[in-house]
């Protein structure tokens, strides 16, 4: 049994639940039952006699509408979530916009673009664009948090609703937590875990803490939680976008890729490529009345 659940932050009309039930049944998956979580955005699908994979192949070629594809009968309510930052419960990339004080932009954002999509060494990287922003003035970051950095549609809401529930909620990031401490305070995540910028007489020396955060550390730290909580695999969900998140992503019991680069989206369980961060409350069956709305 899989439970397939539609989400389309525009409305999901019949001809929409219609077309997926078509889908699923053309490979000979049967519609035992139908669950209106929250009409017209989201609805879940009960079906028999295919495997995930298959369902959720099919269930993407639907346009405009997010799907998530689950066993039926687990954990569905998760216990932890474990969120990448950048360009997933942030819009940006703290580190191309850090560069723009220094000048430094564009070539910065394509050496991340490459990081994010798998085609160089994360740490490598990492310390090639940090060793470019040397002598940048540390009151830099303060400026780049006010002005360029905004969390992404539906992270509070996420949050505290799942904190609200009583899930534990960490926020890692590749990056720094001169904007992981601001960003998880902003959301309201009971831990933040990133790299550290090194700063010396005001001014960024170019260098950053060791060992830094990578996909490893990433993937570590999703299971040392999950283990001190006493949990189950599948009651853990992580969040992502980049190739740096995919191990932690496979680890999960739920590995949801957001916004993501193809690699990220290829790994993860499920893709939100339409909605905002509030589909991975729809993923866990949590209706629009038990959240806590972000003012």
């Amino acid at each position: 049994m899989l439970i397939c659940t539609l989400i389309s932050p525009t409305g999901l009309s019949q001809a929409d639940i219609d077309a997926a039930s078509n889908a699923l049944g053309s490979m000979g998956g049967i519609l035992s039952a139908e669950v209106a979580l929250d009409p017209p955005f989201a609805t879940d699908l009960v079906v028999r006699g295919l495997s995930k994979s298959a369902a959720r192949t099919l269930l993407e070629a639907l346009p405009g509408i997010d799907v998530v594809v689950q066993p039926a009968g687990g954990v569905r309510r998760k216990g932890l979530l474990v969120a990448d930052m950048d360009s997933t419960m942030i819009g940006q990339e703290c580190i191309d916009e850090l560069a723009d004080f220094a000048g430094k932009k564009a070539e910065i954002a394509a050496i991340t673009e490459r990081a994010m999509q798998g085609e160089l060494d994360f740490a490598e990287a990492l310390d090639a664009r940090v060793a470019a922003l040397a002598g940048l003035e540390a009151d830099a970051i303060r400026q780049c948090l006010e002005e360029r950095i905004f969390l992404t549609p539906g992270a509070r809401t996420l949050i505290q609703t799942m904190k609200g529930l009583g899930a534990r909620t960490v926020l890692i990031s590749g990056g720094f937590t001169a904007f992981t401490e601001t960003v998880a305070s902003l959301i309201g995540f009971d831990r933040q875990v990133a790299n550290l910028l090194h700063v010396e007489a005001g001014r960024l020396t170019g260098t950053v803490g060791k060992p830094i955060v990578d996909s490893a550390v990433k993937r570590t730290t999703l299971v040392a939680e999950r283990e001190a909580l006493g949990l189950a695999e599948e009651a853990t969900l992580a969040v992502g976008d980049g190739a740096n998140d995919i191990p932690m992503l496979e680890a999960a019991g739920l590995g949801i890729a957001y916004h993501a680069k193809p690699k990220a989206a290829a790994a993860a369980d499920a893709a939100v490529r339409v909605g905002d961060l509030t589909s991975l409350l729809w993923a866990q069956g949590i209706p629009r009345s038990e959240w806590t709305i972000d003012q």
